[in-house]
């Protein structure tokens, strides 16, 4: 078997180049950790081979620029330039959302966007709430390696796997990501909702030192 060509391969890290997506781009980067950047666009990646597994076309059963605003802005609310006054998906999804109306995007599809961050930790909930919702939570738990899910980890062979961590390097990204969201749930207890991720993550960080999330990815396929 032979491995992908290099079209393939620039196709699988090509990102939408669009004025919103690069306007996104240029919101998230500096006001997120290179690990949580390169996490956000991972998931677009990824989300984006599940789309096309299942048979969802972009341009027809889904818009291109909203998916990658919303993979890409997932974690918005960990950003260090937030107010960290809620729960971080629901920060992120609030200030995604504004960020979308500002520039011209329909409330109908700003909303769309806002119910796939505000729902990306929800198993069981997102998925039910529309596509938007079903790639995003996809995406992510392809880039977790299967520690939130293995649906579809064959999606991605070993190469793809290469070429897309080659262009946006994991740098340890189960801790940096668990750090940020522990730093936010622990400025107010109105970020932290017993039984909700933050809040959870939180409790288990204060009394085991490590998340079960963390323990997890210790044996997931990209083992961070």
């Amino acid at each position: 078997m032979t491995g992908p060509t290099r079209e393939a391969t620039a196709d699988l890290i090509t990102l939408p180049g669009t004025p919103l997506a690069d306007a996104v781009v240029n919101l998230i980067r500096p006001v997120e950790t290179p690990s949580v950047f390169n996490h956000s666009i991972r998931s677009y990646l990824f989300a984006r081979l599940v789309a096309g597994r299942l048979g969802l076309a972009a341009g027809h059963d889904y818009h291109d620029d909203l998916l990658f605003a919303a993979c890409a802005m997932h974690d918005l609310g960990v950003a260090s330039d937030g107010p960290h006054s809620q729960r971080f998906e629901v920060e992120g999804a609030d200030r995604a959302a504004a960020f979308l109306i500002d520039r011209g995007v329909p409330a109908a599809d700003a909303d769309q966007v806002w119910q796939a961050i505000a729902l990306h930790t929800s198993p069981g909930i997102a998925e039910r709430r529309g596509t938007l919702c079903v790639l995003l939570r996809e995406g992510l738990a392809l880039d977790f390696g299967g520690a939130m899910g293995a649906g579809h980890l064959d999606a991605l062979t070993d190469e793809q796997a290469d070429a897309v961590h080659t262009a946006y390097p994991r740098l340890d990204m189960i801790r940096s990501l668990t750090d940020a969201i522990v730093a936010q749930a622990a400025k107010n207890p109105k970020n932290a909702p017993r039984y909700a991720i933050p809040g959870e993550f939180l409790r288990e960080r204060q009394t085991f030192g490590r998340t079960r999330m963390e323990h997890a990815c210790r044996s997931s396929r990209w083992g961070n």
